[in-house]
């Protein structure tokens, strides 16, 4: 069965730091790229970034870019979310899904995510 479980949200202030992990389990985790997706208050999906397989590859949404980091340790069936220099904006449930091949592209599992609150 897999499983994605996310962890590590919280309260921030504006100007914090924080990382979201998601642990994975029941599939090769090192066979796929994995994704990092938010909902806001009120809002739509917007996806946040990706990372490829082996992790040599990320992508960010222009929002984020400059301030978050994706990275993922194969060895421990994990990906992350370095979320630094937080604004308001970023607060919402971060949700890690797995794509269904070696790039996101599309996902077929998701975790049942993590809120983060960015507020003083």
């Amino acid at each position: 069965e897999v499983q994605l479980v996310e962890s590590g949200g919280g309260l921030v202030q504006p100007g914090g730091s924080l990382r979201v992990s998601c642990a994975a389990s029941g599939f090769t985790f090192g066979d796929y790229a994995m994704s990092w997706v938010r909902q806001a208050p009120g809002k739509g999906l917007e996806w946040v970034s990706s990372i490829t397989y082996d992790g040599g590859r990320t992508n960010y949404a222009d929002s984020v870019k400059g301030r978050f980091t994706i990275s993922r340790d194969n060895a421990k069936n994990t990906l992350y979310l370095q979320m630094n220099n937080l604004k308001s904006e970023d607060t919402a449930v971060y949700y890690c899904a797995k794509a269904t091949h070696v790039v996101a592209g599309s996902y077929d599992y998701w975790g049942q995510g993590t809120q983060v609150t960015v507020s003083s």
